[in-house]
C-alpha cells in the first residue's frame, strides 16, 4: 500500500493522489460526460462565455467548456488537488477549496459542479456562494447521484447477491461516515431552488450496466481506490476479492445509481 492510498492521506474520500484516481476519472468521464455535455449545451454556452468548473477532477468537462467558449471566453477550473487537469489556452487551473477560498462575485456566465456538493457538509452555504459568483441571469448546472433506490441485480445464487449487496451497502455507509451524502442528488433540485435560483430544471437518468461498461469499471475501480476505507467499514479482503470476481463475470449486469442533472439560473434581477 502506497502512502497516498492510506486513509489519513486526505479528508476527501476520492483522493486525486490515489493510485486509482486516473481510472476513476476516466470511468466517470465515459459514464457521465454525454449527459453533462448535453445539459450544458442547453444553456447556450458559446464563444466568449466566462465559466467556472468547480471540483474539476480529471478535467474532461473543463476541457469541453474551453472548446465551446474559445477563442475569446475563458474557463476557470478549480479543485483541491488539480494535478490531473491538462492545461490549454483559455483554461486556467487553480488549487481552490470551494468551501473556504474566495470567489469573484458576479463574474461567471456559467458555473458547473459534478459530484462535488454531495461531499460537502455545508452545501447550502456553497450554493449561496455559487449564486453570488454568477452574473445576473447566469446559469448553474449541478450533476449528482442518488443511491436511494440502487437495488441489487438479479444475480444467480444467494451468495453472489449477498456479497454484492454487502459491497454497495458498505460503500454507502463509508461515504456517510466520511461526511458525504450519496443520496443528495434526489433533493438537489429542491435545495437549489431554496438557495434562490430560478428556472430550476432537473432530469433523472438511469441505465443498466453490463460487462465492459464504464459503470462496472467504476465499481471495480472504487473497490481498489477505497479499499482501506471499505476494510475499516467492515468488509474483509476475501469479500473484496469475491465481489471483484462477481463484477468481472461476463454475464454480470447491474442497475446504475440515479444521476440527477439540474439546470438553474440566477435571476436577471440578481
Amino acid at each position: 500500500m502506497t502512502r497516498q492510498n492510506r486513509v489519513a492521506a486526505s479528508d476527501y474520500v476520492f483522493d486525486n493522489d490515489g493510485d486509482h484516481s486516473a481510472d476513476q476519472h476516466r470511468y466517470l468521464a465515459e459514464l457521465l460526460d454525454p449527459l453533462t455535455f448535453e445539459r450544458l449545451a442547453q444553456t447556450g454556452v458559446t464563444a466568449g462565455w466566462n465559466c467556472l468548473e468547480v471540483g474539476a477532477g480529471g478535467g474532461s468537462v473543463a476541457l469541453w467548456l474551453a472548446g465551446r467558449v474559445a477563442p475569446d471566453g475563458r474557463v476557470l477550473a478549480t479543485d483541491i488537488k488539480p494535478g490531473l487537469i491538462q492545461a490549454r489556452p483559455g483554461l486556467t487551473v487553480v488549487r481552490h477549496d470551494i468551501v473556504r477560498d474566495p470567489l469573484p462575485e458576479g463574474e461567471f456566465d456559467l458555473v458547473h459542479a459534478r459530484l462535488v456538493l454531495s461531499h460537502l457538509s455545508d452545501r447550502r452555504r456553497v450554493l449561496a456562494r455559487l449564486r453570488t459568483a454568477l452574473r445576473p441571469g447566469g446559469w448553474l448546472q449541478v450533476d449528482e447521484i442518488d443511491i436511494t433506490r440502487w437495488v441489487a441485480p438479479p444475480l444467480p445464487g444467494a451468495r453472489a447477491r449477498n456479497v454484492y449487496g454487502v459491497y454497495t451497502s458498505t460503500m454507502a455507509r463509508m461515504l456517510a461516515a466520511a461526511g458525504s451524502d450519496p443520496t443528495w442528488g434526489g433533493v438537489a433540485a429542491r435545495e437549489i431552488a431554496e438557495a434562490g435560483f430560478t428556472d430550476v430544471d432537473p432530469v433523472r437518468w438511469t441505465e443498466t450496466w453490463g460487462h465492459g461498461s464504464a459503470g462496472i469499471g467504476l465499481l471495480v475501480s472504487n473497490s481498489h481506490h477505497l479499499e482501506d476505507r471499505l476494510l475499516e467499514a467492515g468488509m474483509t479482503l476475501d469479500l473484496l476479492h469475491e465481489v471483484r470476481e462477481i463484477m468481472a463475470d461476463p454475464g454480470f449486469t447491474a442497475p446504475s445509481f440515479a444521476i440527477h442533472s439540474i439546470l438553474a439560473r440566477r435571476s436577471a434581477e440578481g
